[in-house]
């Protein structure tokens, strides 16, 4: 009998959930249709034309759900203008109100629109951070007073035939869940379950649930519990709107939102998705699309044997233990291997795109944070010396005519494998695909403690893939080092973010993995900085400073982009520091819950710093804010002046 998950149809072939199915304005919702794709505006919701126009625009690029931010009664009231422009423009595409700490908006905004995103974490409390010792019976009474502030929206959404998110963030748990749950994925969904049951005491199932979070961990374990926990309860299956709040702009963005979102998708959860860039809205649902179509029907993707057993852990992280092989497996952090096999010849210039540089008046090398700790050249040994702690792979029919065999491995197959040739002493990398694996492979992988896997996977879709792998490793007692290994040709740079940050990625997030080694012939460094981005999403591996970004709404009090590209410049070479930029006090402190430092907008052009989610400066000019910023991390101790390597 096969392996049945607590949480989704299957872990090796792609079923959706099904799911109630809602209504949004004549939009259907659920897993008897499409996945859907939605974005937020970014214009002053005062501004009735500019909104109309922005969201014609998001419209015209997909989004098929637009959403405004309602932060009071009177940007609830203009959205009826903002409706009927785009009605009379001919765009029929649903509109949702996004709605914190102001319940009357709510009300207003639901006899308006098609949907109203609630947060539970602020509709009926304020957030002060205070632990609070609770008795069942006076938290009973909280939830007492929750029911009579929402019931009223409940009962709004039901006569006008509204549909509602229950919308629940990581950063903005309520002071009563954090005192109960802690901050936890468990306190995430327990704050949904609190909300989603006063809905179900009324009829009213026009609903659809989120757990966001900025990290892609939190946010994967917060929304398989919660399919966990409605099944367990015999609640409707609601359907789930996916997203990893505060991604970020660039590279880093489409890999949280990737790695997040498409385990997920993998999993067969998601009904809605909504990509958080910092950038203009109308680039967030272009990248919501891809990450969608991965799973359009396509039988000879998914079609895995089902597990028999599984000690899988979806609800939490922990790491997959593995044996020390030199320095990669057990506690080493995951390795980086560089491929350049399909180089006729590596120069030393080539060294610079995967973080190593040579130095010639000091006739030295320098490494950054992105530099690579082996290099495979394939059938072609580098001709040069290579700087100290950088290793060689070759083919092992080469490796085994060199004379140096202490600063260079082999790569081996597995039928030299199979035939014990003379291999390394140390360690030894085979390259194998899991279609390639059988009894006798894996036997004798048992009885070697020199071999690391380096695993690939010849699906489009690799994560399942990896994931039943490394689950059989585990139920055989195989604890060698694993490297996962993605080829990817004819994809754009953006597509093969994506797809990584979801086949290996997604891999990473279930504890799985010691390694990365990303195949591609063009953009050197840009897939060199993927591999250690990807590990960063993870938080497997902190090579450089993080950013928990919001994507800007009408509530934002400055221009983002330009800020989040002004701290990053000055800041980007702090290794390990997490930094939180908020456009408004909505977002900030709450929304930025795993940063050090927050740069939080509370006014036009003022500015409120935090440490932690404690603000220690207020009401800073914005024009001072980025140095006030700097002076912070200077005084805790954890600034260091930018490197500069002279290339």
């Amino acid at each position: 009998m096969a392996y049945i998950p607590l949480y989704c149809p299957s872990l090796t072939s792609y079923k959706r959930r099904l799911t109630n199915q809602i209504n949004i304005g004549g939009l259907g919702l659920g897993s008897d249709f499409p996945i859907r794709v939605q974005s937020m505006t970014t214009v002053d919701t005062m501004d009735t034309q500019g909104s109309i126009d922005q969201c014609i625009r998001m419209i015209e690029s997909g989004c098929e759900i637009v959403r405004i931010t309602a932060p009071s009664v009177k940007e609830a009231q203009n959205l009826e203008n903002i409706k009927k422009g785009l009605r009379l423009a001919g765009y029929s595409t649903p509109l949702v109100a996004d709605i914190h700490f102001t319940p009357n908006a709510a009300e207003l905004a639901a006899r308006i629109v098609e949907k109203v995103r609630v947060n539970p974490g602020n509709y009926a409390d304020k957030k002060r951070f205070e632990v609070i010792d609770y008795s069942d019976a006076s938290y009973a009474l909280e939830l007492e007073r929750i029911r009579e502030r929402f019931l009223p929206l409940v009962k709004i959404c039901k006569e006008y035939g509204t549909a509602m998110r229950i919308g629940t963030n990581h950063g903005s748990l309520s002071d009563r869940i954090l005192s109960r749950y802690g901050d936890t994925p468990a306190g995430m969904v327990e704050s949904a379950l609190e909300f989603l049951k006063i809905c179900e005491d009324e009829n009213y199932f026009n609903v659809v649930i989120s757990m966001k979070s900025s990290n892609p961990q939190v946010m994967v374990h917060a929304y398989r519990l919660l399919a966990k926990r409605l099944n367990d309860e015999q609640m409707k299956p609601y359907p789930l709107h996916l997203g990893v709040t505060e991604a970020g702009e660039g590279e880093d963005g489409r890999i949280k939102s990737s790695m997040g979102i498409g385990t997920l998708l993998e999993d067969g959860l998601g009904d809605t998705v909504r990509v958080s860039l910092t950038e203009d809205p109308e680039f967030e649902s272009p990248v919501a699309r891809k990450l969608i179509d991965r799973y359009l029907p396509n039988s000879s993707n998914f079609d895995l044997k089902p597990l028999e057993s599984s000690n899988f852990e979806p609800f939490s992280y922990k790491k997959r233990k593995s044996i020390e092989v030199t320095n990669i497996g057990s506690q080493n952090v995951p390795r980086v291997i560089a491929d350049f096999s399909d180089r006729e010849k590596v120069e030393i210039e080539d060294m610079k795109s995967i973080g190593h540089f040579y130095l010639p008046l000091p006739d030295k090398w320098k490494m950054n944070d992105l530099g690579v700790d082996f290099i495979y050249s394939g059938k072609k040994p580098i001709a040069f010396m290579l700087p100290n702690g950088l290793k060689q792979i070759l083919d092992y029919e080469v490796w085994k005519t060199l004379e140096d065999k202490i600063h260079n491995f082999p790569l081996i197959s597995k039928a030299e494998f199979l035939t014990n040739v003379d291999l390394s002493e140390s360690i030894n990398f085979l390259n194998i695909s899991t279609e390639a694996l059988d009894e006798s492979l894996l036997e004798k992988i048992k009885t070697d403690e020199k071999v690391t896997i380096i695993l690939s996977s010849e699906r489009p879709n690799a994560y399942p893939d990896f994931r039943k792998v490394l689950l059989e490793f585990a139920n055989q007692g195989i604890k060698n080092p694993v490297i996962f290994k993605r080829q990817y040709d004819a994809l754009s740079l953006e597509e093969i973010q994506l797809h990584a940050s979801t086949d290996i990625g997604g891999a990473f997030l279930d504890g799985f993995g010691d390694g990365i080694m990303l195949s591609v012939k063009e953009n050197p460094k840009e897939i060199n900085s993927l591999a250690f981005g990807i590990l960063q999403a993870a938080r497997t591996r902190i090579s450089k400073t993080e950013y928990i970004s919001c994507p800007s709404c009408g509530r934002t009090l400055f221009d983002l982009q330009e800020t989040t590209a002004m701290i990053r410049k000055r800041t980007d070479h702090l290794k390990g520091v997490k930094i939180g930029i908020m456009g408004c006090i909505v977002n900030g402190p709450g929304e930025m819950a795993d940063a050090d430092y927050g740069y939080v907008g509370i006014g036009k052009d003022k500015i409120s710093l935090y440490r932690g989610q404690e603000v220690v400066k207020r009401s800073v000019a914005s024009q001072n804010a980025v140095d006030e910023l700097i002076n912070l991390i200077k005084e805790d101790g954890n600034w260091n002046e930018p490197e500069t390597i002279e290339e």
